[in-house]
């Protein structure tokens, strides 16, 4: 289904998983958010026939059937790194903590004390809880990686629930798959 968002374009779909219904949403630059969902809040808008926009529309649908793809195949435990386009749109300091958590690899953790260290900001670990919270793109950009210094569960958008699942998973896939 598309949409407009801010004047712009957008497009999305829904997607049954494991950790319940998530709404996928994209621009023509890429994903825009994975977010858990009751399918409530967006509503469909009649798109015009504009060749320019059947085009963008496309574009898309490429982005979405890309990242349903991996996501489906992420949940049975056969793809470690997602490659689809991303379209973040957050501060300068949310874009680097976003783009460190890409960094962390499957089936590992750290804490926010080391994404404020990547980062060259070891005083800002507040701040990067912040900007992890923020974060729009969940299981694609990994900030279900991220736990407490003392290696336990913090808090996750989703609940502990969900982020344990998805720890979970990357350690049972990792060690049968060997990934890192």
């Amino acid at each position: 289904m598309h949409v407009m968002l801010d004047g712009n374009p957008v497009g999305y779909q829904w997607l049954d998983s494991p950790v319940g219904r998530l709404s996928v949403m994209a621009s023509a630059d890429g994903i825009v958010s994975v977010k858990r969902t009751n399918n409530h809040g967006l509503q469909a808008e009649a798109s015009p026939a504009d060749n320019t926009l059947i085009v963008v529309q496309q574009t898309i649908n490429n982005h979405l059937a890309q990242a349903t793809d991996e996501l489906e195949a992420y949940f049975r435990g056969e793809l470690t790194r997602f490659t689809v386009a991303l379209d973040l749109h957050g501060t300068d300091f949310q874009q680097q903590v976003w783009r460190a958590l890409q960094q962390i690899g499957y089936g590992h953790s750290c804490s926010y004390q080391d994404i404020a260290s990547s980062i060259s900001r070891p005083k800002a670990v507040r701040a990067v809880g912040a900007a992890n919270g923020a974060n729009p793109v969940a299981i694609i950009v990994p900030c279900h990686r991220v736990i407490g210094k003392n290696g336990k569960l913090t808090g996750y958008a989703y609940g502990v629930a969900m982020k344990q699942y998805l720890l979970d998973l990357e350690q049972r896939s990792g060690n049968r798959k060997g990934a890192v």
